[in-house]
């Protein structure tokens, strides 16, 4: 259909009066689908359950205020100051089950009553939520990553300390290990750690306690492990192996001069292409007690020119390699074993999508388990996005060789700008509650999809 200027085309004027006034508005319609969502799982009733065993001292309750901070968390907001931003929202007081929502001394003092047992209860919800889906998928191949990352802070938090930190040398960090599952794209547990220990430390029990809660809730699946060279040992390769887990592991090959000599050594490489090679042998350190399947690849690359840059017209090209060796018990060929190990850089994804959208990195409070709290109210708001989505929509892939997930996730980012971050008012006509919204046809369209399918699934 064609418009004429004059149709389209209108004089801009500057408004200038401007008025604040309690009229039911919501910056957040959006909340109405997460709000079905959380009665849909049950989250309220099972939050609550997590806290039972604590006093009831706040008029609000341990998990509300957990509650709250996934909402908060899934509005964009990063602080806990900033829910003075929305504290009069009517949405997300309907989605909280509030009719006003606490300050921020009564959130700090709430977290900081938290203890263990706490945080074990919420850890055991968000890892029982993640089984559940799992089996309703039925998958029979499950891909597990371990990776540490670090949670930097400027002030002073109980159980911090000065480590390893690439981006803020000298700062006081936590450094907790996650378990992530490839085929979700979500975090199914993670083990807290201050900020000066090695990522081995403590990891080999998280991650065989990680595979057993696995086995024992999907009978049958066939479970493989990705990790990197931090966690290179012959305690943690045997333990996999004895338990029939499929596993590949970066190897640190500095470490081990006769894996230099190996490769300086080898004459013949067999091609995957013109820039890639490889070699396998069964091999094992002095010290280990098994041989294990070890392969052996370098990659063509260009050497980096650190003289004055040129134009490459003229200036001539050199060539070195770049090697890896992987440790892995796997029965497939290499091109297969390095596309699998390679896949662990989706890893990586889930955990920038944490820390730049739902806030992972932000240390909140000075108590231990206060900020462990709001860690897994980030991981919660994670999952949660991802629940939401496998059951909106269709798996978009079968399992691939890098074993990428089966759905093409929307970031969390966009799903708050596109749905949750709607204009709307709420009112009784005729005694009815309504929700009325920009009749935006996308929004419309997309809004309705997701509120049938998880009425569906009620």
């Amino acid at each position: 259909m064609k418009y004429s200027k004059a149709e389209l085309h209108r004089k801009s004027r500057q408004i200038r009066v401007l008025n604040f006034e309690d009229q039911n508005l919501t910056s957040f319609s959006g909340l109405i689908i997460f709000q079905r969502l959380f009665a849909g799982l049950g989250l309220k009733e099972n939050l609550r359950r997590c806290f039972n065993h604590l006093p009831a001292g706040s008029i609000y309750g341990h998990y509300k205020i957990t509650l709250l901070l996934v909402v908060h968390l899934l509005l964009g907001y990063r602080e806990l100051r900033d829910i003075r931003y929305y504290n009069d929202d009517p949405m997300v007081k309907r989605a909280l089950g509030l009719s006003s929502l606490p300050d921020v001394a009564t959130i700090s003092r709430t977290l900081a009553s938290s203890d263990e047992r706490s945080v074990g209860n919420v850890r055991e919800l968000n890892r029982k939520m993640i089984v559940q889906r799992l089996q309703r998928l039925g998958l029979s191949r499950l891909t597990v990553d371990f990776d540490g990352s670090v949670q930097s802070t400027r002030k002073f938090a109980e159980g911090t300390a000065v480590g390893f930190n690439k981006k803020k040398k000298g700062a006081r960090s936590y450094y907790p290990l996650f378990c992530t599952l490839a085929q979700t794209g979500q975090v199914f547990d993670v083990f807290h750690r201050p900020g000066n220990v090695h990522d081995s430390n403590g990891a080999k029990a998280f991650i065989l306690q990680c595979i057993h809660t696995l086995r024992a809730a999907l009978p049958g699946i066939v479970i493989e492990v990705r990790m990197d060279s931090a966690f290179f040992s012959d305690e943690l390769v045997d333990a996999l192996d004895d338990q029939g887990i499929e596993f590949s592991l970066s190897v640190p090959f500095e470490r081990f001069t006769q894996l230099k000599s190996l490769m300086e050594g080898r004459k013949r490489w067999r091609r995957f292409n013109t820039d890639w090679s490889f070699f396998e042998s069964r091999w094992k350190p002095k010290k280990w007690q098994r041989r294990y399947r070890f392969v052996f690849i370098r990659s063509r690359s260009r050497k980096q020119r650190k003289a004055p840059v040129q134009l490459d017209l003229f200036v001539p090209h050199e060539y070195g390699y770049e090697f890896k060796v992987i440790v892995t018990n796997k029965r497939i060929g290499v091109k297969k074993v390095l596309a699998f190990h390679n896949g662990r850089g989706a890893q990586e994804g889930v955990f920038a999508e944490l820390k730049s959208q739902a806030q992972m990195d932000y240390v909140p409070t000075r108590t231990l388990a206060g900020n462990r709290i709001y860690l897994l109210s980030a991981m919660l708001a994670h999952n949660l996005t991802r629940e939401l989505q496998m059951q909106a929509h269709p798996r978009k892939r079968n399992t691939t060789e890098k074993r990428s997930a089966l759905w093409e996730f929307l970031k969390l980012d966009t799903i708050r700008r596109t749905l949750i971050q709607r204009a709307g008012r709420i009112t009784k006509p005729e005694g009815r509650l309504t929700l009325t919204m920009s009749g935006n046809a996308t929004v419309k369209t997309k809004t309705l999809h997701y509120l049938n399918v998880l009425d569906q699934a009620a």
